[in-house]
């Protein structure tokens, strides 16, 4: 009987009509418009993703064809936008996937969702903060101040200089370490003055991008184009072309497998689709502050929609750009569109995307600090977390503890984890929250079919089972990689671990304290025992 109800009590659901009441009655601030939400969103897409991974995507796996890659990926993340933009107006909640799949799935989902945001948030900000490093660094060595090499790189990491050549190893990375305290305070600060830094931030980075998608395209040299897909390494062997059927059957082959031989081809599109996924993370950081959207049901979908369409524009034109300036054989560094300005000689504008990108991946950090810390406010409202991270500042009406905590670990990612580790992790936390997200979507429509929705995901259920698939399907390209499956698996089994010591026991929704009346209560006050 023990068994029985343990096992009741992981898959218990949160009923729609608390999560409601918990929203109508939050203590946090109702700032943001849906103008705010779309900058937040564009905010956060718009980072190291175009940056700095597109020239390792190009440049290792796609060529030229990472403008498809961006293609493929910007479909994927269309189909799960929808799905969040129908669950974001239903359900505007603070805790964004995790509330989700708690009042769909139950409880064990919801912290296994909670365990993979936390990959998605805080270490896309670990990863974002060592890429505006590089760019700092950069930035300041064409001032002619010089950082010691050691303190710009992960502990055993090499540093190279301009030519290539190693000349030093990492001990840590104090740009990085720097970049996320500053953001971390700015964040216990407050998220109406976060917003609005985050709004002058965004049209700044806004501005770089655009100019140099409208300046570059005069120098563009459309033979770099081609082959759009270069041939794959190694190639088919002489007098033994590869269709298109073949090519699909051996992609599919290869990232199920894990094989090497799709770099480059249509293996090596798909590939370079799921590397810079990473790029896309960020559409669904507005469904985090549901709870402080003026108006959720109506702003939440145009957040949300309006940021990845606006940024996938952009993407695919930055990348036409970028391939059609420099070969995209010489792109794999951490400043490519700097590199593209430097092959057409304008060191002015060199330094200008410099700035553009320090304060565009600034703003990123902000966005995606924000997105944790409010996730684990809602987590410990609940009783999954410790109460502590759900304790409101009486001056600035912020989870400070929780915030203060989320940027110590994200800083300490980013000083001694490593580019390429960050970001294959966060990818695969990412796709599989993603995968939950639109499952949730069929779920709820099944179980609560006449719940409230002013957003509709169309073409139900067509669209959250492609998001499915899809996500899957890019994960299983990334999980090929023994380093990066090793340690998701490991994460994930400490993390349910973790539940079932703390979280378990804890739950308020267990224990018959996380009550309608309850719900009714301000967040951050202290919950009677009924």
């Amino acid at each position: 009987m023990a068994s029985i109800s343990i096992l009741g009590r992981i898959f218990q659901r949160k009923p729609v009509e608390m999560i409601h009441a918990e929203t109508d009655r939050s203590e946090l601030k109702r700032s943001l418009g849906p103008l705010n939400l779309i900058l937040l969103g564009i905010g956060c897409i718009i980072g190291t993703g175009i940056f700095v991974l597109t020239g390792h995507a190009a440049a290792e796996w796609a060529g030229p064809g990472i403008m498809i890659s961006f293609v493929i990926t910007g479909i994927l993340c269309a189909f799960v936008a929808l799905n969040y933009a129908e669950l974001a107006s239903a359900l505007p909640v603070s805790g964004s996937a995790y509330s989700y799949s708690y009042a769909s799935m139950g409880e064990i989902v919801a912290w296994i969702m909670g365990v993979l945001l936390l990959l998605e948030y805080g270490l896309a900000a670990s990863t974002v903060a060592v890429g505006w490093s590089g760019y700092l660094s950069s930035l300041l060595a064409d001032m002619h101040i010089f950082l010691p090499p050691q303190l710009t790189a992960a502990p055993g990491e090499a540093v190279k200089n301009a030519a290539g050549v190693v000349i030093a190893h990492g001990v840590f990375n104090l740009p990085a370490i720097v970049g996320i305290a500053a953001v971390t305070t700015l964040l216990v600060i407050g998220v109406s003055e976060s917003a609005t830094v985050n709004n002058v931030i965004v049209f700044i980075k806004l501005g770089v991008v655009v100019a140099f998608i409208g300046i570059g395209a005069f120098y563009v040299h459309p033979a770099l184009w081609s082959p759009l897909v270069p041939a794959q390494v190694p190639a088919p062997p002489p007098g033994t072309p590869m269709d298109l059927p073949h090519q699909i059957g051996q992609a599919l082959w290869d990232v199920i497998t894990g094989a090497k031989g799709h770099r480059y081809g249509l293996g090596g599109v798909i590939h370079g689709a799921a590397v810079i996924f990473f790029a896309y993370i960020g559409f669904e950081a507005v469904s985090t502050a549901g709870a402080e959207s003026k108006n959720p049901a109506r702003d939440m979908p145009i957040g949300i929609i309006g940021a990845l369409v606006i940024c996938t524009v952009l993407y695919i034109a930055t990348c036409a750009v970028l391939v059609g300036i420099v070969p995209y054989q010489s792109l794999d560094n951490p400043a490519p569109i700097a590199t593209a300005v430097n092959q057409i000689g304008i060191g002015w504008f060199a330094i200008l995307v410099k700035l553009g990108a320090i304060a565009g991946l600034s703003s990123v950090m902000l966005v995606l600090l924000y997105g944790q810390t409010r996730i684990f406010y809602t987590m410990s409202h609940d009783g999954l977390l410790p109460s502590q991270l759900a304790t409101v500042h009486k001056r600035f009406r912020t989870p400070w503890i929780n915030t203060i905590i989320v940027g110590v670990v994200a800083a300490g990612a980013a000083g001694f984890m490593s580019l390429d580790a960050l970001s294959d992790l966060t990818n695969v936390g990412t796709l599989a929250a993603f995968a939950i997200v639109c499952a949730s979507v069929i779920y709820l429509r099944i179980t609560h079919p006449n719940m409230p929705r002013p957003f509709r995901t169309p073409l139900f259920p067509v669209i959250p089972i492609l998001g499915v698939l899809m996500c899957l399907f890019l994960l299983m390209s990334l999980m090929a990689v023994p380093a990066t499956r090793n340690f998701f698996l490991i994460y994930l089994g400490a993390g349910i671990v973790v539940y079932f010591i703390f979280g378990l026991w804890n739950s308020k929704l267990g224990k018959g304290t996380l009550t309608p009346e309850v719900a009714m209560a301000p967040m951050g006050a202290p919950h009677p025992e009924p």
